[in-house]
């Protein structure tokens, strides 16, 4: 814990969708511990290390709109993939005005948030990785607003923009409020098919209880699973 980051967050639109929803996307309250890693990871990631979300400030009031979009229906097929790495001659792309549809999302606007996160050294550390090089290098990133692919609320329309902080804000949120079930993050599993190797992941839950607009991720996800 001695290497842990505060980070400020914020964009104009957010949606972290709730996977119970189907077709039409609704987001969930708040960012979810998976998305804010995500964030982080897209600023500065190796194997070597591991973000971990510690606690999540809702700073601005939650606030929902609705937006429709124009999407692709339909995604290039994983056995079109498969001929085409076997030397096979298939058409690689999809035609988006004959894809196209219209689909409405009920998505949070206004959104700013204060994740705390450390990080943990994995099995994937070389000799020459060490916590303090580390450390700096992801915290110089931050402070310069440096990143290897652009940070999103959940979807690539929503970009979100950050800046390093010394410690969060206080939150327009008071009182305290259960979120009810919210995604975690998923656990991700390898498996092997006719040489082929597929990566598979399974959906964890927790249950978030906001307090004064601060959500502590570890304390809620701990005893959600006791």
């Amino acid at each position: 814990m001695g290497y842990g980051i505060c980070l400020k967050v914020w964009g104009d639109y957010a949606c972290f969708t709730r996977p119970e929803m189907k077709v039409e996307r609704v987001s969930y309250d708040i960012i979810t511990p998976s998305a804010a890693r995500g964030i982080i990871e897209s600023i500065y990631w190796k194997p070597a290390i591991k973000w971990v979300i510690d606690k999540i400030h809702v700073i601005n009031p939650i606030l929902f709109t609705n937006i429709r979009r124009n999407e692709v229906s339909d995604k290039i097929p994983v056995g079109k993939v498969l001929a085409l790495v076997n030397g096979k001659d298939e058409e690689f792309y999809t035609v988006a005005t004959e894809n196209r549809q219209q689909r409405a999302s009920l998505v949070l606007k206004d959104v700013c948030y204060h994740i705390e996160a450390h990080f943990e050294m994995t099995d994937q550390a070389g000799e020459t990785d060490s916590q303090e090089k580390h450390y700096n290098i992801a915290i110089r990133r931050m402070d310069k607003g440096q990143f290897h692919k652009q940070p999103v609320f959940g979807t690539r329309e929503f970009p979100a923009f950050f800046t390093l902080v010394d410690k969060p804000e206080e939150s327009k949120l008071k009182g305290e409020q259960d979120l009810g079930f919210m995604l975690f993050d998923m656990n991700f599993k390898g498996r092997k098919e006719k040489d082929i190797f597929y990566n598979d992941a399974d959906p964890i839950f927790y249950r978030p209880i906001m307090i004064d607009g601060v959500v502590d991720v570890l304390k809620c996800y701990k005893e959600s699973v006791l």
